[in-house]
């Protein structure tokens, strides 16, 4: 059937150091096998050492049948809000740090950018690359600025220009009385936010300036894009003087962008592969939060509606060319 690749997975390293800010991102390292996310004295996520320990991520990748990992920075480090210095050197920490955790060529780093400094997050990737990086992941929206602000359109021609795939995950969802109970922000504001991510895409006319040749995937199926295509299309020609700004109505971008597979729902998955196309939908896991699938692999494998060559496109041919060849440090 071909290699089995995971395009969403993520990594804290261990070896995290106090950065000396207040309400910087910390490691509280409880045990060997424990760890806890801070920012500041709040207490944001439980870790364990799959996060950190390569050789126990590669263990669980064996159990679950999966070949290849890209291991891409846990969003919270992303400091987007922070002064453009600051990013940059929690930027360039993160990414040496994940080379020590990407040792094996079955784990494939990808970078992050201070994505808030268009020309700073252009050098840090062309750094990354260089020392052995093979993709960035950047998130949906830096404060109010979303994919259609004209620094990250420049950041994401300077990641044509250089054939990196980009791998999109939404962070810093909207909180507030209503969103702070039962993780309504992963349930609710996630799926949300990169749905917006997606429209900005499109109706900020980013495709339209974009060259066909960028590999951009989008975390989490895609949020809530495929089932509420038809309703964006609809508006799209029902209020062209606010909705018809793009070039084309929004279908025409499909094929565009990919989607990762995080979905948990056979019927999810079938939309998914009916709206943008059975060679834009990849194996993602979230590996190795609580809210990803485990095993990994196992709603595409278990597909009803996917034939062989579908399965096998899912689960590792697609992502093998949204990846492109390894690059050589």
């Amino acid at each position: 059937m071909g290699e089995v690749v995971d395009v969403h997975t993520h990594y804290v390293p261990g070896g995290w150091p106090d950065l000396g800010w207040p309400d910087a991102p910390r490691l509280r390292v409880d045990s060997e096998r424990e760890a806890m996310i801070l920012l500041g004295d709040h207490e944001f996520r439980r870790i364990g050492s799959n996060c950190w320990d390569a050789g126990e991520r590669l263990a669980e990748m064996d159990a679950d049948g999966v070949d290849l990992q890209v291991v891409s920075p846990t969003p919270v480090f992303f400091s987007y809000e922070r002064p453009a210095a600051e990013a940059i050197r929690v930027a360039k920490i993160f990414n040496d740090l994940a080379l020590e955790v990407c040792t094996s060529e079955r784990l494939i780093p990808f970078c992050q950018v201070p994505l808030q400094d268009p020309d700073a997050a252009c050098a840090e990737l062309d750094r990354c690359l260089a020392s052995g990086h093979r993709g960035v992941e950047i998130g949906n929206h830096a404060g109010d600025r979303d994919l259609d602000d004209e620094g990250v359109v420049q950041f994401l021609k300077h990641c044509a220009a250089a054939d990196v795939p980009v791998f999109v995950h939404p962070w810093d969802m909207a909180g507030g009385p209503r969103l702070d109970r039962w993780m309504a922000q992963w349930l609710v504001g996630m799926p949300a936010e990169t749905h917006l991510s997606i429209l900005a895409m499109i109706l900020g006319g980013v495709f339209d300036r974009l060259p066909e040749s960028l590999r951009i995937c989008f975390a989490h199926g895609g949020g809530s894009f495929a089932f509420w295509l038809g309703r964006v299309e609809n508006a799209w020609h029902r209020r062209p003087d606010l909705v018809g700004v793009s070039e084309h109505p929004p279908s025409h971008y499909l094929g565009r962008f990919a989607v990762d597979s995080v979905v948990f729902d056979q019927r999810a998955l079938r939309l998914l592969v009916d709206t943008v196309g059975v060679d834009h939908v990849m194996l993602g896991s979230d590996y190795p939060y609580p809210l990803g699938e485990s095993p990994v692999g196992s709603l595409i494998r278990e597909a009803t509606f996917l034939t062989d060559d579908d399965r096998a496109a899912l689960l590792g041919g697609n992502a093998l060319r949204f990846l492109g060849p390894p690059r050589r440090p």
